[in-house]
């Protein structure tokens, strides 16, 4: 008996690809996270001295040697963030082509309008964001260019010293924080919806908690160094 082997289009089809769509974003997301809270955690060394800080970022580098190459930890790192990034991206980018789709009827322009400036926000502080990382790294990783009033030589320690006594390099940092911050929370609780975990008011309730906690902790975390650099309480000496 022959059986029907076309693949299946129409809403049923729609609504899986959309919420492997979304799956592939919480996946993505969830790395961003992890990772954030690492290097949020390795930045507040910078309390503890120059010296301290220095070690810190050498230890990375050195990590998992001789088994790996010095610096081989941070590129297979690096390499797992470009295809999470990439992931993360186009995953956006077909919800947004779908969703401006889906506005052609009017059930779902309703839908779409009320959520319109949720979208917006990620959409354009995740444009944001992603310009933020590329300055960042440019600035402490690859070139490292310094634009602050102390010289910094090979120290780490010094280079994020020297370049957070400028305020215009804090402020960036200040709203690019402030982004991440609305990035994370709405992120999370959309993963957790994503991923079936809210699916009752109790659990909803939880998720926005759980978001509010992460985007707080890593906002104020990442916010602490720069912050303290700018008005004197971290210096170089």
């Amino acid at each position: 008996m022959a059986t029907n082997t076309l693949p299946r289009t129409g809403p049923a089809a729609a609504r899986r690809t959309t919420v492997f769509l979304k799956m592939v974003m919480a996946v993505s997301g969830a790395l961003f996270v992890l990772y954030v809270l690492l290097h949020m955690y390795g930045n507040l060394k910078i309390f503890s001295g120059v010296a301290a800080f220095d070690h810190y970022a050498e230890s990375l580098r050195t990590l998992l040697t001789p088994i790996l190459p010095v610096g081989g930890v941070l590129w297979l790192l690096r390499a797992l963030l470009v295809v999470a990034v990439v992931a993360h991206v186009w995953a956006a980018a077909q919800l947004w082509r779908r969703a401006n789709g889906a506005r052609s009827t009017r059930y779902v322009a309703k839908e779409a309008a009320r959520a319109a400036l949720t979208s917006k926000a990620m959409r354009w502080g995740g444009l944001a964001l992603l310009l933020f990382i590329i300055w960042h790294l440019l600035q402490f990783t690859m070139i490292k260019f310094n634009v602050g009033p102390d010289a910094a030589g090979d120290s780490v320690g010094r280079l994020v010293i020297s370049s957070f006594q400028v305020w215009w390099v804090a402020l960036i940092y200040v709203l690019a924080m402030i982004a991440l911050a609305m990035h994370l929370y709405h992120g999370i609780f959309s993963a957790s919806q994503t991923l079936g975990w809210s699916t009752t008011a109790r659990a909803r309730a939880r998720a926005r908690g759980t978001a509010t906690v992460v985007a707080l902790v890593v906002a104020i975390g990442f916010l602490l160094p720069p912050l303290a650099i700018l008005f004197g309480i971290i210096k170089g000496n």
